[in-house]
């Protein structure tokens, strides 16, 4: 055997791993997501469930290779030398598409991805052989089976749209019934609700997740298929009468225990039956190895592939221990999960992920135009009550996104939807459909309120526009990969490798900068009253000095004309204006943790950061215009422009000086000395306007170089007026 293909294998081997990884990132949004935005149990709990169903549906998975070996594409058709090109493709292009995704926090089908990733691949080396005539066959139909790409297409658009629509419609109806003040009512109507969601999730575990496993046999499948009504109705009855007993008798919330079994049967389904995505082509390419190494012979044909797989419970032991330890250490896994909880949160204040489209916005406006109509057909006694349904509960939220009622409706009507489809046979992604429930569900529970409803569908849209994009980009990319590593052979194949290695350190790279910026911000609501007021006065220190150094550092760049300088003074502003922003709409969750005893001045605290987003704004209007104005090659400004600049700029540094002083000591002492260098500074304020108006009338200066002279003078009086108000509020805060 060619001492290449061993290492192709080895690459292969290495690659799956880094697949498990990537792949439990994204998908264990599947079956978490319910559980931490319910906060059903402290996170090593929900952890530890869910690692438990990954290790059963990985152990005693039969290895559903199929799809891999020949789902995609007819393997008599291409050599070994083919197939282990086609593969290595379909690996580097799945573990980079993957980790892209989990970067970004986005949820998307690792199902599709591999798919089309085969597809693509299998395409472009069969693309070869045609052009190079080595088969004498001279149609794409004889080398690719398209007909199951079509099918998950179609299961596709179908999901989306069902999922969305079930999830509302059974969220309404159960609002409806519960409320948001479940508790009394669940006393007598608790156990025949979780007995219904149990055998949802019951008849989900055994159709999805042990269908094809050795837990469950065949034959077993079948006889529970003949008689499918009597085995829902005894497991209806039999997990109604079981959860009362443990409800009544034992005093246990039902609630937690039906969400933890939904956890554990989506996450025994996916290590069940999603192992494919990860291993598959591996699986084929060491079964492919295997059969070339007895002949020797690399251009043998790879009709072997078209057998059954046997399952490897080396290999699927050492999968599930991976995904195991993905699932518990993978921050990636976190931002996707955030990214789902986010868009179905209760609360709609605080900032938003997404921003605002003009699509959003035409959505809500048609919504905000339905339901006026509707409400003028339905009697008001009607309304009154629907809405007296739906108001949440403040009391025992707990810091949970949403209550454990929605958390079992989103399980449940997720597993009822992926199990029946699944015995239809028909194609749709787990991840689809377990997201639009979701989504649907908290539409329903509006938690899309007039506030959030536009980012929110922002939101979506963009995680809708990734799955479609995941078909298109993995088809493509796995293309131009497999073109490449069929023309570049060895050299191709080291690249290639090392390009993907090289992406995946720096894609952890970003997701580190992101995490610090996450745990930044988390400091901006602290618990309790001293928290608040000493990290209001920290960062309101920590920003303004940040604001004294970005505005002397852009002066330099624009005297001396420093293009790198002044993008960089660019960047840091926008970072404050930012942080000022995101601080600006946290004010109302922070308040809320305030005591009574900071009522009288809590409204100085909103006075602090409004005042800071404004001093940040209009550093972020000197920085730019500045760096446009080099960035252009515009003139720079004349000897006197610079000398009324720099003694204005040592007027500011004194004046921010004291301001930092007295934020950093607690001492408001100078204040009122201060405003007497605020008055000074605007007389200099006025002179040097008065002296640029002469330069402009005498033709000594250009248009450009006389608007952003104006302009800086214009957001440095701006910037002092809010520090000195900033300053008074934040005295009467502290204060109290």
């Amino acid at each position: 055997m060619d001492p290449l293909f061993t290492v192709i294998l080895v690459v292969l081997a290495a690659l799956a791993v880094s697949d498990l990884i990537v792949g439990v990132s994204n998908d264990a949004t599947n079956f978490l997501n319910s559980a931490i935005g319910s906060k059903v149990a402290p996170r090593y709990v929900i952890m530890t469930v869910a690692s438990v169903g990954i290790i059963m549906g990985s152990l005693f998975s039969s290895g559903m290779m199929e799809v891999a070996r020949s789902g995609v594409f007819f393997p008599q058709m291409f050599t070994f030398k083919d197939v282990m090109t086609l593969f290595l493709a379909v690996m580097l292009t799945d573990v980079i598409l993957l980790d892209l995704f989990n970067t970004f926090g986005l949820p998307t089908s690792t199902t599709v991805s591999l798919v089309f990733e085969l597809l693509g691949s299998a395409v472009a080396v069969a693309s070869m052989k045609i052009w190079t005539g080595a088969d004498g066959a001279s149609k794409l139909s004889e080398y690719i089976n398209a007909t199951g790409a079509l099918g998950i297409i179609s299961g596709i658009l179908l999901s989306v749209v069902i999922a969305f629509v079930c999830g509302s419609v059974v969220m309404y109806i159960t609002r409806v019934i519960f409320s948001f003040r479940y508790h009394r009512s669940f006393r007598y109507f608790g156990s025949i609700w979780c007995g219904l969601a149990l055998t949802a999730i019951s008849y989900f575990a055994i159709f999805k997740g042990l269908k094809g496993t050795t837990i469950i046999t065949a034959e077993t499948l079948e006889l529970l298929s003949q008689n499918i009504w009597k085995a829902v109705g005894v497991s209806i009855a039999g997990w109604t009468i079981l959860m009362a007993l443990v409800q009544h008798l034992l005093k246990v919330n039902i609630l937690k225990i039906t969400v933890l079994a939904g956890t554990f049967s989506l996450a025994l389904a996916f290590a069940g039956n999603d192992l494919v995505n990860f291993i598959g082509v591996f699986m084929a390419g060491y079964d492919s190895y295997n059969i070339a190494s007895q002949s020797g012979d690399i251009n043998m044909a790879m009709g072997e592939l078209t057998r059954p797989a046997q399952a490897n419970m080396t290999i699927l032991f050492i999968a599930g221990t991976v995904m195991t330890l993905t699932l518990w250490f993978s921050k990636k896994a976190r931002n996707v999960t955030e990214t789902e909880v986010n868009l179905a949160r209760q609360e709609s204040s605080g900032a938003e992920r997404f921003g605002s489209t003009m699509v959003s916005r035409g959505i809500v406006r048609w919504a905000l135009d339905v339901n006026k109509k509707i409400a003028k057909v339905t009697p008001r006694h009607v309304q009154r009550y629907l809405n007296s349904r739906f108001i949440p509960s403040r009391n025992d939220n707990g810091g949970a996104s949403f209550d454990l009622i929605r958390a079992t409706v989103n399980l449940t009507v997720a597993s009822l939807l992926i199990s029946t489809a699944t015995s239809f046979k028909l194609p749709l992604s787990t991840t689809y459909v377990t997201f639009m429930v979701a989504m649907g569900s908290s539409l329903s529970d509006r938690a899309w309120g007039r506030e959030s409803a536009v980012y929110r569908i922002t939101g979506v849209l963009t995680v809708i526009s990734g799955w479609f994009l995941t078909a298109f980009i993995a088809f493509t990319v796995a293309f131009a990969v497999a073109l490449l590593l069929s023309a570049g052979g060895t050299i191709a194949i080291a690249a290639m490798t090392i390009l993907c290695a090289f992406l995946l350190i720096q894609s952890n790279i970003l997701n580190k900068k992101h995490k610090d910026s996450k745990e930044n911000e988390s400091g901006l609501l602290p618990m309790f009253d001293k928290d608040i007021i000493d990290t209001c006065r920290k960062e309101v220190c920590q920003t303004m000095q940040q604001v004294m150094s970005v505005y002397d550092n852009t002066l330099t760049g624009i005297f001396t004309e420093d293009r790198k300088l002044l993008k960089s003074m660019v960047r840091e502003s926008e970072s404050l204006y930012e942080e000022a922003h995101k601080r600006k709409y946290a004010v109302y969750n922070t308040l809320s943790t305030l005591s009574e005893n900071y009522i009288s001045t809590g409204h100085y605290y909103v006075q602090v950061v409004d005042y800071v987003n404004e001093v940040t704004k209009a550093l972020v209007h000197i920085t730019r215009p500045g760096f446009d104005h080099i960035d252009n090659n515009h003139s720079g400004f004349s000897k006197e422009q610079i000398n009324d600049l720099k003694e204005i700029e040592e007027k500011v540094s004194i004046i921010y000086g004291m301001i930092n002083h007295m934020l950093k000591e607690d001492d408001y002492s100078k204040i009122d000395q201060t405003l007497l260098l605020r008055d000074s500074l605007f007389e200099e304020f006025a002179q040097v306007i008065k002296r640029q108006i002469a330069r402009i009338k005498t033709g000594d200066t250009s248009t450009r170089t006389s608007m952003l002279y104006l302009d800086i003078i214009s957001e440095t009086k701006t910037m002092i007026l809010q520090s000195r108000n900033l300053l008074k509020a934040q005295k009467h805060f502290v204060s109290k």
